[in-house]
């Protein structure tokens, strides 16, 4: 039966599509705008060139400008393949010429979803998990965004007052980041004194201030030398010090609002049962799994796209030459390694696997890698069998 790949190589404001035939040859070339008639006039006119045979397509991005192209395809039953940017990068390597444009890489993109068989179909997250993704990639970008002014303002603050920035940890002050949002200087430190500036943070809302009060004041005693640009770095740490506080409270305020989503997702209980799963990396997981594992046929394919399943590269007579994949999904990793690192800490029978795997000469990062791996296989079952955690000796004692 004859049958027609089409490629696109997907853009924010653009995508560009290349059909090919089962030969290889282009039977189709366009630049489409990124809107829904667009889409939909492709989806038509490409659908024609198949003439009711069968029809893949493939695109390699699978969230962001693509969206809304991979949830028109999928609303009308259309088979979407992911070939990821660097499969796309590496193939180009091997076709002739070596010009780069759109059209070359929908061309590629096509001709690689002709030949292999190996590539997965795109499945839409459920909205949940979309809602997830977006709260979560929110939140990562303010905590980035307060370590950065955080940094910034403790370095503005050495330049003229560094016995202040040893005096008090500001990344877990919140009390401290308050003070400097109305004295910066050693001077007005002094004539407030610690009474005064104890009760200038109680009306803040601050619960028994004195120890940050005092530890300010101290500080402000140890130093009477006025640096040049005082005055002016003094404005810069009052605003980094409001910007800080800002942020905080922005991030906390999405944290509510990811746990009160995820706690509506029907794997919610399941995971947070999980020894080292809270709130925020289950959602993470959550978001990255598209919230089912239907996309997975086992706990090995989710492992290998956690990162957490080696990759040998022998060669000759080596061989056992195990390294991590070079793909593999980031945040799916970052709470899989995560949330096996503090389970390693709080959970005895983590923390029985982890010691034994250090004692057979693995470093702390192998040895939670190797954790997390086991972990896969657990919230495997549990979210296939609908269960929650059961610790062995709970098990064991009720099998009794």
């Amino acid at each position: 039966m004859p049958r027609i790949w089409a490629g696109i190589d997907a853009g924010k404001a653009h995508h560009h599509c290349v059909v090919v035939d089962v030969e290889g040859n282009r039977l189709y070339s366009k630049k489409v705008p990124n809107t829904e008639t667009d889409i939909l006039n492709l989806l038509a006119h490409v659908a024609g060139l198949a003439d009711g045979h069968e029809l893949t397509w493939a695109t390699d991005l699978n969230q962001g400008g693509a969206a809304l192209l991979i949830a028109v395809l999928t609303a009308h039953g259309q088979n979407v393949l992911y070939l990821p940017g660097r499969t796309v990068y590496t193939a180009a390597r091997t076709y002739r010429g070596d010009a780069k444009t759109d059209a070359k890489d929908a061309w590629i993109i096509a001709d690689q979803a002709r030949m292999r068989r190996d590539l997965y179909p795109i499945s839409i997250s459920d909205e949940i998990a979309t809602d997830l993704r977006l709260l979560c990639a929110h939140r990562t970008d303010l905590m980035t965004d307060r370590t950065r002014i955080l940094n910034r303002l403790r370095a503005t603050l050495l330049e003229y007052f560094p016995g202040l920035d040893a005096a008090l940890d500001f990344a877990k002050s919140p009390a401290g980041l308050t003070l400097l949002t109305g004295y910066q200087d050693a001077a007005s430190l002094r004539r407030m004194g610690v009474t005064r500036l104890s009760a200038w943070l109680r009306r803040r809302g601050y619960h028994r201030p004195e120890r940050v009060a005092q530890a300010a004041v101290d500080a402000a005693h140890a130093q009477h030398t006025v640096l040049p640009g005082q005055s002016a770095a003094a404005v810069i740490v009052a605003k980094l010090a409001t910007d800080v506080l800002r942020l905080t409270a922005d991030a906390a305020e999405i944290e509510k609002r990811i746990e009160a989503r995820l706690r509506e997702h029907a794997d919610a209980e399941l995971l947070l049962s999980v020894p080292g799963f809270g709130p925020m990396l289950a959602a993470e997981f959550t978001a990255a799994t598209g919230g089912s594992m239907t996309r997975f046929a086992t706990a090995d394919r989710l492992a290998g796209v956690a990162g957490l399943a080696p990759a040998p590269r022998d060669s000759g007579r080596i061989s056992g030459n195990n390294h991590r994949p070079k793909r593999y999904d980031r945040r799916l990793l970052r709470a899989c390694y995560l949330s096996a690192q503090v389970a390693a800490i709080w959970c005895p029978t983590s923390r029985a696997f982890y010691e034994r795997k250090r004692g057979e000469g693995k470093s702390h990062t192998q040895a939670v890698l190797a954790l997390a791996r086991r972990r896969i296989n657990v919230i495997w079952a549990m979210l296939r069998d609908r269960t929650t955690f059961q610790h062995p000796a709970a098990i064991a004692a009720s099998t009794t």
